[in-house]
């Protein structure tokens, strides 16, 4: 089966909803989760993935310099050599040299044409608008800059709070991640990681 591996910075909800479909879902039998990797020790996601028996490994990213940080991230990755990393909630730029070296791929809560960056939901809810983006993409040396995958549309009509307007988008993120992630799994070695899917994507017309 498939390496995969999980980097998260915090709750780990998209993380939870990934480990659910490896143990009976579209995930299962096509991978194992070979590790789960946070730049904040304090961060909740880890007690997720301790319960379901996966391996942790914390780096405070705040207690080294970003070289260090970033050497170690390298040499902890060779050692496990995961066939994709998915990015769930994942605060930190990838350096560049692991961003050319590994298959890795994102979830972002907006529409990366329209909002880059931190607060998706916040910026749907300030321009307020009737409908927002869920958008999968690889990860290149920019922020959010990387070819899309897929995108799936959230109504937001009668979403009155920013927490209702993240309801709505992490419904979609949890249902839409694993499925993608299954797909990426499965054309592994047929598919170019860096914009194949993203163009075969375009030519159907949209997720």
């Amino acid at each position: 089966m498939k390496r995969l591996a999980i980097f998260i910075s915090g709750r780990g909800s998209n993380l939870e909803a990934i480990l659910d479909q490896v143990a009976g879902g579209v995930l299962a039998g096509r991978c194992v989760v070979t590790l789960v990797f946070t730049d904040n020790p304090a961060a909740p996601g880890l007690a997720i993935a301790r319960r379901r028996q996966v391996t942790t490994v914390a780096i405070d990213a705040r207690s080294m310099r970003r070289f260090d940080f970033d050497a170690v991230l390298a040499e902890l990755l060779e050692r496990v050599r995961p066939d994709l990393i998915a990015l769930a909630g994942y605060m930190r730029i990838v350096p560049p040299e692991l961003v050319r070296r590994y298959r890795i791929v994102n979830i972002h809560p907006a529409d990366t044409a329209r909002h880059r960056g931190l607060h998706g939901y916040r910026w749907a809810f300030e321009q307020r608008l009737p409908t927002t983006t869920i958008t999968v993409h690889w990860v290149d040396e920019g922020l959010d800059t990387g070819p899309v995958i897929a995108r799936r549309v959230v109504n937001l009509a009668g979403a009155d709070s920013e927490a209702e307007v993240e309801r709505r988008g992490l419904a979609v993120e949890h249902h839409l991640y694993p499925i993608i992630l299954a797909q990426l799994l499965t054309d592994a070695d047929s598919v170019d990681a860096r914009g194949a899917d993203a163009r075969a994507h375009d030519r159907r017309g949209g997720n």
